[in-house]
């Protein structure tokens, strides 16, 4: 088969391993706006988010800011990256989900909800990533 026919048998020319990719950089810059967003609203108003006294990752909410700006711009860059289906792209992509997953899980006392949301979305952008035929040198 040549590299531009979709196999349907699902080989590494298969349109459901294209899309699954594409389904990975889309939520990948998704995840980034979300951090970028959620850095930016802890870094203009300190107050934003409330933390209970005991938490042992205690850090100021504009620390965190920082840690989600910085996050948010490597992921939406990582995500234009995966858009070229190489399989660097896929190798940092992969690496920055599971730092995006790691600075979420860390930020759960802060906002809960949303910083599980955006751990299943890394989950979610690392199987599209990891499945059989989905990164393949074009």
């Amino acid at each position: 088969m040549g590299t531009n026919e979709l196999d349907p048998r699902g080989g590494p020319d298969s349109g459901w391993a294209l899309g699954g990719i594409i389904f990975a950089a889309a939520i990948m810059l998704l995840i980034g706006i979300y951090q970028i967003l959620a850095g930016l609203a802890a870094i203009i108003n300190d107050d934003f988010f409330v933390v209970s006294d005991d938490y042992i990752y205690d850090l100021d909410a504009t620390g965190w800011g920082w840690i989600h700006l910085i996050v948010g711009i490597v992921v939406v860059a990582g995500g234009v990256g995966l858009f070229y289906r190489r399989v660097w792209a896929g190798a940092l992509a992969i690496a920055l989900a599971l730092l995006s997953a790691v600075v979420n899980f860390f930020f759960i006392p802060y906002y809960p909800f949303w910083s599980i949301l955006i751990i299943a979305l890394n989950v979610f952008v690392i199987w599209a990533i990891t499945r059989p035929g989905a990164l393949e040198e074009v």
